[in-house]
């Protein structure tokens, strides 16, 4: 069997969810096709892939430190309401977005508001969760020679 190396282009089939079950991602019909060791998908996937086989069904945990990172909960903050962009159809779960001094945007979701004010969350949705992939390698693309 071919041995999956880093550098390696492969397709692989998989299914993300939380430790407690809850899909959140999957490749679907059409394996994804990515770059091993690129990082291209979380490190922690990245480095259960290298070392596979091709037709080798695995499933890995990966946890939240090699994935999305620990939560920080100095990235919840509350702002005025007349910070939010529309105050009025804001709601808990909506999807905002922040820009930095530099231009540079940060994903929000608001996790709380009140008549004066909007709490928004700036940690990615899935930090602070271990994952569970089950993964198949279906083929190697191109070898990493």
């Amino acid at each position: 069997m071919t041995e999956v190396r880093n550098g390696d282009v492969v397709r692989i089939h998989y299914t993300a969810k939380t430790a407690d079950g809850a899909e959140f991602d999957s490749s679907g019909q059409d394996p994804l096709e990515l770059q091993v060791g690129a990082g291209q998908v979380i490190a922690g996937l990245d480095r259960r892939i290298d070392g596979m086989t091709v037709g080798e069904t695995n499933t890995v945990t990966v946890p939240a430190e090699e994935g999305y990172g620990p939560r920080d909960e100095t990235k919840v903050r509350a702002v005025p309401r007349s910070a939010v962009p529309d105050p009025d159809r804001t709601e808990i779960g909506t999807r905002l977005q922040a820009s930095t001094r530099d231009g540079r945007k940060i994903p929000l979701t608001v996790v709380g508001l009140d008549d004066e004010k909007v709490t928004v969350d700036a940690n990615h949705p899935l930090a602070g969760h271990d994952l569970v992939f089950d993964v198949e390698v279906v083929e190697i693309v191109a070898s990493a020679a």
